[in-house]
This record gives structure tokens, C-alpha cells and sequence, in this order.
């Protein structure tokens, strides 16, 4: 990066744009109120007097502009969180940078005239025209104060964009830049960025080839844009600073089938690596046959130790995909939310974290309840299946009486919103709902363990095993190291554990396909992530019967449990290649934490690569690997102001260790490390 660029992300990092922000929102709850104004007219005024209110920042140098003054989002409803429902999903970019929001005002004008006769379509296409009027005023104001600082540049970009299709490159991001954060100003948060190498590889293709832009140039702008994402990050809505769903999405294959990776792939993987920050998140779609040099690429940007990029594999989430009802091309274009969930941009009005299927709870209670009754070990089983399946029909039920609210301003982005006059909030092509299967590894360790001692070798009393678990382990050490140290675990190729994981991801995809689809209107899809849920558990769940004391974490994600010895990453992945995740599509990673240490040089960084590539060719779905040096984690926990700039991967997302709670600090650390 060029010493402006350094200096960018210094003042970033400093959060020196904080002087820019304002005391408070604009009261917008009171004037609606007194309107006693709808629920759609509510969420167009909260955009309208949002972008009225927001002040023009242009600093000294800056080439892709704005700034968030407004420091959260006011309320529109006196009994609801300002936070607005619609969120973690993803716009089709693709359309939007395309038709400009001058050509989506001509189409939300001629549905208007379409749907006169329709009240309801009626006002929502006035709220979406009012919503687009707003930005476009915002994006005026801009341009005006550009024009009145000198800075000519920002001035006629901005008369272009967003109103219209961009001329080159840098107008792609600035448009892009603005229509983003005009979605955080409106209340959503964890606004994917989906396909970008996809959408934006048109647009510098073309200045490359016209001469209007160089590599280097095009490179230098990536990185502003990528610099200002990280920018108004403190005041987005997460459950720690980070967590705020900015992922982008490269590679794969097109809606065609044909191969997707571009030069702008590729750049992107320098860039990010070169900027070194939180945001954006990338992911990578890959498949057997991927390029070696591309995953030697991403591995080096894997070695930065950001937390990404995360793979997802073609040649597994499109065929579950499809499984699961969606078009053979929309499967093909599948992005991911904020997180890792896999999500159809610009088609997919998705709840993909509605709930979490917390497999220690039920597994705990099923193994109590059965040894109290005196069951066998298929009767704990069976126990198990019934817990999910009440589960699974439980968060049907309320996901069934859910009322989204209206979202004018993102429908505008959506495909086919404004054109059959229907807000994003009333459905569009896919309307599923996911639920996180969370802390799997720890849930079939505690049945191998009981199935070994209890059943088959005898060796530790029923009655004794609940009055250990009863106690915490307290007076039961020897119990607690035989289910500990002496039993089957998930992570080292033991059929015996991993049996019983897939046992649990089948009972999970049978419960939720048992619920239909709803008369074609949504489905339930089980995932593979946990969330936070591993440390949202470790209080409620008393001690388990892998030998987990009460307050101990979970694992995270595909994981083996903490603290456990196993025989390495192959092992691992050779463990979860076992589950048929044709049946479970709502994603969730394999996560593996990597000495750095490992990219000691090339020949390193090309055995995580080929690693990377053993993950595709098991037939695993999705791997997300962390870099941790322990010395590191641990000084920087005594001394954080030594490493302010110290990154970790946390669950789906990445953020600064010395930024976290402490609780995510200590689950960090405490990570199983590999030895490549």
C-alpha cells in the first residue's frame, strides 16, 4: 500500500472519524406517532429523515466517500427494538449497480401505475420511490458540498452515482460504497456484499482494457474501498465489535456452470491480504479441481492470521442446494450471509439464524432421563431423535406466527420487488428459515462415552454416572477421566464417535423435513454452525458425560471438543466428511486452528494449500481456518496495548482479541492448535 493508503487505515484503526459523529438520531418515533403512520410509511421516513440528518464528510485525499455521523438508528415503533428484523441477507448488486436507482425509481413509477388500483402495492411503491428520493438527495448533498470544497472529482462522480449505472470502476464502488451504508441507515444490519468479482469485474475489465485504469491503480482503489468498510464499524449492530456480517463472496462457478474466477478474484485476495483488516470477511468457493496457485494465494492470505478466507465447496452446497428446492442456476450464484450461511443474493428473504438446535442440552437430558429409567442404549437414542424432533417442530411453530416488518429501501435492491409490487417483507423466491445444529462434536462425544462405558464394557454403573454428573464431577475424578481420557472422540476418524455425530445430523435433518414445506412457502434447513452458542451454554447445561464440568466451553462449529487430543487435521476432516450434507444446507464450518508457526515458508504455505484441497476432494462442505500464536494471544490478553491490531477469528466472523470479552479472549486461546 502507498503511504496514503497507510495513513487511511491509521486514522481508521485510531477512529479519528469519530469527531465527525453526532450527539443523536433524529426523533423520528415522535412524528410518527402523531401521523399514527403504517408500518411501511415508519420505515421509509426512518431512511428519509436518517439521510436528511446525516452530515457531508469529505476528507482531505478521499476518493470513495462517505462517512456515518448518525451514531444508531431511532426508534420507529414504541415497542420495538430500533434494530430492524430484516437483516443478514444480500442485495443483488449485480441490478443495482446496473439499473442505477434513477432506473429503479422508473420501475417502482411504472409498478405504481400498474398497481393504482391496489392500496397496498400502492403504498408500498410510494414508500420505496420516497426511500430512493431520499439517498439520491443525500448522494446531492455530497456532490454540492465536493463541488464547494474543490474536490471536482467526488463532484461529478457523485452526479453520476448512485443514480445511475457507473462509468468505470471507481464509480462501481462509490456507488456501491453508498447504497451499502444507505441499507445500515434504514436499520438493517449485516448487509452482505455477496458475488463481488462477479459483479464488479465488469466495470474494471473494462477500464483495464480502455487504459483508464492500471492494476496498480485499480489495486490502490480496492483498498480505499476496503479501508472504508472498517470505518463506521463501531456503530453497527453485533454481538461484539466485528460481528457485523460485511462478507464477500469469490470464485465458483457462474449461473452457466462455466468457471467464475477472474483477475478480480485474485486481487482481491492481495488486497485484503495487504490492507490487513477485519472487514471485509472473504469467503472462497472451490471444488476438487481447483487452481493449486489460487489456494496457495488464499493460504497466504490465511497466514496473515485474519480469520479468512473461508472455503465453501462447490462440488457439496450446490447439489444440497438443489436438494432443497432451489433453481439449479440460483444454486450455482449462492453467496453467504454474515456469517457462513448459504444465501441466494437478491432472491432469498432468508431467516438463516432464527434458532439453534442445541444438541448438549438434548443429548444431556436424554442420557439422564434414560439411565434413570433403566433404558438401553438405543432407548437413549430414541430419546434423542424425540428431543429434536419437539425442537425442530417447536421453532416451526413460532417461526410460523413471525410478521417481518416492511423494508421498502431494500426491496428497491431485491429482484422482482418493485416489479410485483410486493414488499421484501412479504416473501420473494426463497423464504426459508435456518437453524444452527450447534456444538455437535461435545453432544456425540457424551453418547460414544456412554455407549462404551455404560453399555458395551460395563465399566462405570448408571447410578454412579448420574450422581458424578449430579456432583459436577466432584468426588468422581476416576469417572471423569475414564469418560475423559479413556472414550471414543469426534475429530480422530473413530467410527464409534462419529457415528454418533452423523446419527445426530441425521435426526436433525429428519425432523426438519418431516415439517414439509409449509404449502411451498418455506422449509427448515439444519445447519452445521454453533454461533456463540458454545459459550451461551456452558452455564445452562450442567456437567456432561464426555467429561465436561459445568461452565466448561462447547465446541464450536464442526470441532472437535476443547482440550481434546486429536490426530491431526486430516483426521478431522476426514471425520466430518462422514456427514451426508446433502441433507444439511444451511452451512456451518469445519474450524481448525493452525500454529503460525505452519508458513514457515512456500513449501508451508502449499501444504495448507493441498490441504485446502483434501477438504474439497473428502466432500466437506465448508472450512474455515484460524492462525493463532499462543505466546501472542497470551501477551496480548496481559498487555493489550501492545496488539491493538492483533486479529482472531471468532465464530463466522472476525475481529480485534483485544476488542472482545473476555470469555470469547479465553475461548480463543484455549483453541486446539495443529502442527502441519
Amino acid at each position: 500500500m502507498n503511504e496514503l493508503l497507510i495513513e487511511k487505515k491509521h486514522s481508521v484503526r485510531e477512529r479519528e472519524h469519530k469527531r465527525f459523529r453526532q450527539q443523536a438520531p433524529p426523533d423520528v418515533l415522535a412524528e410518527c406517532e402523531r401521523e399514527n403512520s403504517s408500518g411501511m410509511r415508519r420505515a421509509a421516513l426512518l431512511i428519509k429523515r436518517q439521510c436528511e440528518a446525516e452530515s457531508v464528510v469529505i476528507e482531505p485525499g478521499e476518493r470513495i466517500v462517505f462517512t456515518r455521523t448518525i451514531p444508531c438508528i431511532p426508534r420507529i415503533y414504541a415497542d420495538m427494538d430500533p434494530v430492524c428484523l430484516i437483516n443478514n441477507i444480500c442485495a443483488d448488486w449485480q441490478m443495482a449497480l446496473s439499473q442505477g436507482l434513477l432506473g429503479r425509481r422508473e420501475a417502482a413509477a411504472d409498478a405504481r401505475e400498474r398497481y393504482k388500483d391496489n392500496p397496498q402495492a400502492s403504498e408500498f411503491l410510494d414508500c420505496a420511490i420516497e426511500s430512493i428520493d431520499a439517498v439520491l438527495a443525500l448522494a446531492a448533498r455530497y456532490a454540492q458540498a465536493a463541488e464547494q470544497m474543490g474536490r471536482h472529482d467526488i463532484a461529478q462522480m457523485l452526479r453520476n452515482v448512485p443514480a445511475n449505472a457507473p462509468r468505470s470502476f471507481h464509480e462501481a464502488l462509490q456507488s456501491l460504497k453508498f447504497m451499502h451504508s444507505a441499507l445500515w441507515l434504514a436499520g438493517h444490519y449485516h448487509v452482505g456484499l455477496g458475488r463481488f468479482d462477479q459483479y464488479m469485474w465488469t466495470y474494471l475489465e473494462a477500464d483495464l482494457k480502455s487504459g483508464v485504469l492500471t492494476e496498480s491503480d485499480a489495486e490502490d482503489l480496492l483498498a480505499e474501498f476496503f479501508i472504508s468498510l472498517n470505518k463506521d464499524t463501531d456503530v453497527y449492530y453485533g454481538v461484539q465489535r466485528g460481528d457485523n456480517g460485511q462478507s464477500i463472496m469469490l470464485g465458483g462457478v457462474k449461473r452457466d456452470g462455466s468457471d467464475a474466477v477472474n483477475p478480480l478474484t485474485r486481487m482481491v485476495l492481495r488486497v485484503v491480504r495487504d490492507v490487513g483488516m477485519i472487514d471485509p470477511k472473504i469467503n472462497l468457493r472451490i471444488n476438487a479441481d481447483t487452481d493449486l496457485d489460487l489456494l496457495c494465494l488464499a493460504t497466504e492470505l490465511t497466514s496473515k492470521g485474519l480469520g479468512f478466507p473461508q472455503y465453501a465447496n462447490d462440488d457439496v452446497v450446490i447439489p444440497s442446494l438443489v436438494a432443497h428446492g432451489y433453481d439449479l442456476e440460483d444454486a450455482r450464484d449462492y453467496s453467504v450471509a454474515a456469517c457462513w450461511e448459504f444465501i441466494i443474493p437478491g432472491k432469498g428473504m432468508e431467516i438463516v439464524n432464527y434458532e439453534t438446535m442445541r444438541f448438549p442440552k438434548i443429548v444431556d437430558q436424554a442420557i439422564r432421563n434414560g439411565l434413570a429409567a433403566g433404558d438401553t442404549f438405543d432407548g437413549i437414542l430414541n430419546r434423542v431423535k424425540v428431543g429434536i424432533d419437539e425442537a425442530a417442530r417447536r421453532y416451526a411453530d413460532c417461526y410460523s406466527k413471525r410478521q417481518l416488518p416492511p423494508a421498502p429501501f431494500y426491496s428497491v435492491l431485491m429482484d422482482d420487488c418493485i416489479e410485483n409490487g410486493r414488499d421484501l417483507s412479504s416473501g420473494v423466491k426463497y423464504n426459508n428459515v435456518g437453524i444452527h445444529g450447534a456444538c455437535s462434536a461435545s453432544a456425540a462425544d457424551a453418547l460414544a462415552a456412554v455407549k462404551k462405558h455404560v453399555f458395551d464394557q460395563h465399566d462405570i454403573d448408571p447410578a454412579d454416572l448420574l450422581a458424578a454428573l449430579d456432583a459436577d464431577y466432584d468426588g468422581f475424578e476416576d469417572i471423569k477421566q475414564k469418560l475423559q481420557n479413556d472414550s471414543p472422540k469426534v475429530g480422530n476418524n473413530d467410527d464409534a464417535a462419529d457415528s454418533m455425530l452423523t446419527t445426530l445430523f441425521d435426526y436433525f435433518a429428519d425432523a426438519c423435513e418431516k415439517l414439509g414445506d409449509h404449502d411451498g412457502k418455506w422449509i427448515m434447513r439444519p445447519g452445521t454452525g454453533s454461533a456463540m452458542f458454545y459459550l451461551y451454554m456452558a452455564d445452562e447445561v450442567g456437567a456432561t458425560a464426555e467429561g465436561r464440568k459445568k461452565g466448561e466451553y462447547f465446541s464450536a462449529n464442526l470441532a472437535p471438543a476443547p482440550n481434546i487430543r486429536v490426530h491431526g487435521p486430516i483426521s478431522v476432516l476426514q471425520t466430518y466428511s462422514k456427514i451426508d450434507y446433502k441433507r444439511v444446507c444451511n452451512g456451518g464450518p469445519i474450524t481448525m486452528e493452525l500454529s503460525d508457526a505452519v508458513f514457515r515458508d512456500q513449501d508451508s504455505v502449499r501444504k495448507v494449500a493441498m490441504l485446502v484441497r483434501t477438504f474439497a476432494q473428502l466432500g466437506c462442505q465448508q472450512l474455515q481456518l484460524n492462525t493463532l500464536n499462543y505466546e501472542k494471544l497470551m501477551d496480548a490478553k496481559a498487555h493489550p496495548e501492545r496488539h491493538r491490531d492483533l486479529i482472531v477469528r471468532v465464530w463466522g466472523w472476525s475481529g480485534y482479541f483485544c476488542e472482545l470479552a473476555p470469555e470469547y479472549q479465553e475461548h480463543v486461546i484455549n483453541r486446539y492448535k495443529y502442527a502441519l
